[in-house]
């Protein structure tokens, strides 16, 4: 028979036997990573700041492709790193990319219909 001490476990361990097949471990970014993702966010803000200061380039039918584009990259990179997407469930992950990838569809969609991509030009 079990003594008293036995049948009760401390909330600690029994927290921790309660979560343990669950818990996925990953390592979490470091500061190397974040000043990395930070500085391609950096080179990406200043490419499309380029972009809008070049005359020639924003009269262009590629203005508008290459800054959603660009503008996607950042999405996908924040999304990815600062909201630690890149280390959740796989379940979340379908669950944001999957609208994403729809809306994303649409504006290209909707590019197309109102002439800023063409497939061939006349």
């Amino acid at each position: 028979m079990d003594s008293p001490a036995d049948s009760h476990a401390t909330p600690d361990s029994a927290e921790a036997t309660a979560h343990a097949p669950h818990a996925e471990v990953h390592a979490h970014p470091t500061w190397d990573t974040y000043w990395k993702v930070a500085l391609i966010l950096t080179l990406i803000t200043v490419g499309e700041v380029w972009a809008y200061y070049v005359p020639s380039f924003v009269a262009s039918r590629a203005f508008v492709p290459t800054l959603l584009t660009m503008s996607a990259m950042k999405f996908a990179i924040v999304v990815m790193f600062y909201m630690h997407l890149k280390y959740d469930h796989k379940l979340f992950r379908a669950l944001f990319t999957g609208p994403l990838l729809i809306a994303a569809t649409t504006l290209v969609a909707l590019l197309f219909l109102f002439g800023h991509l063409t497939v061939l030009r006349h």
